[in-house]
């Protein structure tokens, strides 16, 4: 995924900069960046590793020595960013969130125009802000390059491009990722995440539309291109992504949790002692769950935060599972002798959840229950970078599917996608059993649907169904 903050004003913008943009890691791991602009001293810019240090403690220094009324900062899961760009525009600042997935085809194309190079990172891929700035130079103004990269790219790509004159700000073209403006005396900003700038003074104004194109001043935030009619935000940021606090298209995180809760709850038999939700993403869930249910709510299990306060860190799949189940500290006298409820987010690969589930038995829990806030996921994400697994096999459901289908046959996945069929039955009971949980209930999808409360031609629900 990934995180951007930028501010247009008045005066020196790097505190509201620093601490917006901080707002925004828990959408990325690995890369931090912050640029300004003045007048008088042009542009500066500093990016770091954050993969082992919270941004504020990588970005403190750099705090007390830029200077700026033009900023933009980036929390990314991948490429180094935001990048310092000089061409035919002048120069720039630019930020990315989205997925290229026919890059390969891109560069070539840039090749052929005469196209000189890229700048590899390490392992070899192309920075795919780099590419994006390269996609935009092909064309006389910003705007025209801006509209030029949401037509060429499939996949998704939300852009922050920052100049002397003012912050461009250009949501994907089909409003996968959230962009919010806000306003106060003296001062705009604009950012993924809407409570990002609640507590620096400013005001919500509004959110941009699907391929909606607007520049950010310290005077006003105007349209530039008009938004599209057509829409597919990414579902996932209420049941996952996005902080408890934030809103998309109106629509709260938190509630739309408590409501997804509530929907489990209505289908459900379990008859357990208590309710929980994984840390952190899961505890809403399962509060919804249990103020339906009138079941009571327990934390049997406390997520350690004071010196590991982010969740994806390190890298490597093995190495995250083993800091997750470290970071859960149980409380034994929660756990012992108890049938419990437990809610998480969602079942990717299975591997944490699986080792949570068999932590809490040797903790001395009876019975656990486990209710995803989600459908099993079919398809890797091809928008967001939600993940980028080698393969769609790294997927629980696809895994099961192929042991019950066999590797050579060609598979239609509808039937595992609709909870209705026989096919869907056998397989939530194999992952049960794979996972040695006591029962196994995945959330619905027209359940989900109806808990976030947006009509379902505006939601993006491929990585459930497959439908784009």
């Amino acid at each position: 995924m990934g995180g951007f903050f930028g501010v247009a004003s008045k005066t020196d913008c790097v505190f509201d900069l620093f601490f917006g943009t901080d707002y925004h890691s828990h959408l990325g791991t690995r890369r931090a960046g912050m640029a300004v602009y003045s007048p008088e001293r042009g542009f500066d810019r500093a990016i770091h590793n954050i993969e082992n240090s919270p941004f504020r403690t990588k970005f403190d220094k750099d705090v007390n020595t830029m200077e700026g009324s033009f900023g933009v900062g980036c929390i990314s899961d991948y490429e180094p960013q935001p990048l310092l760009v000089r061409s035919h525009h002048g120069t720039y600042t630019i930020t990315t969130v989205g997925k290229i997935n026919n890059q390969d085809e891109i560069v070539k194309q840039l090749f052929t125009k005469g196209h000189a190079h890229f700048l590899e990172m390490s392992g070899g891929d192309i920075n795919a802000t780099e590419l994006v700035a390269a996609i935009v130079n092909q064309k006389d103004n910003l705007v025209e390059g801006i509209q030029y990269a949401q037509e060429v790219i499939e996949g998704s790509m939300t852009m922050l491009i920052m100049t002397p004159k003012g912050i461009y700000a250009a949501r994907d073209r089909m409003g996968r990722t959230p962009v919010s403006i806000g306003k106060k005396d003296g001062a705009y900003c604009v950012a993924f995440e809407e409570f990002s700038y609640l507590n620096l003074g400013y005001t919500p104004v509004r959110e941009l539309g699907p391929g909606e194109i607007a520049i950010i001043t310290p005077e006003y935030a105007r349209t530039l291109v008009n938004p599209g009619t057509d829409m597919k935000i990414c579902t996932f940021l209420w049941v996952y992504y996005g902080y408890p606090s934030s809103s998309y298209e109106g629509i709260s995180v938190e509630q739309m949790r408590y409501n997804c809760g509530a929907k489990l709850a209505d289908r459900d038999d379990a008859q357990p002692d208590i309710v929980a939700g994984v840390p952190d993403s899961g505890i809403a869930h399962a509060v919804g769950y249990a103020n339906r249910s009138k079941i009571p709510f327990s934390r049997p299990f406390i997520k350690y935060t004071p010196t590991w306060p982010r969740s994806f860190t390190p890298t490597m799949q093995s190495q995250r599972n083993l800091i997750a189940k470290m970071k859960l500290i149980p409380v034994h006298d929660l756990i012992d002798g108890k049938k419990l409820l437990l809610i998480d987010d969602s079942i990717v690969r299975g591997t944490q959840l699986g080792e949570t589930t068999q932590f809490l038995y040797e903790s001395g829990a009876k019975e656990v229950h486990i209710r995803p806030a989600c459908p099993p996921i079919m398809y890797g994400c091809k928008y967001l970078n939600f993940s980028r697994s080698s393969s769609e096999m790294d997927l629980i459901a696809r895994r099961v599917i192929r042991e019950m289908e066999g590797a050579d046959k060609e598979i239609d996945l509808m039937k595992y996608v609709n909870p209705d069929t026989p096919e869907y039955a056998e397989m939530v009971d194999r992952i049960c059993k794979q996972l040695n949980f006591t029962s196994l209930r995945y959330h619905r999808l027209d359940d989900m649907i109806e808990a976030v409360g947006i009509d379902r031609s505006k939601l993006c629900t491929y990585c459930w169904d497959g439908r784009e």
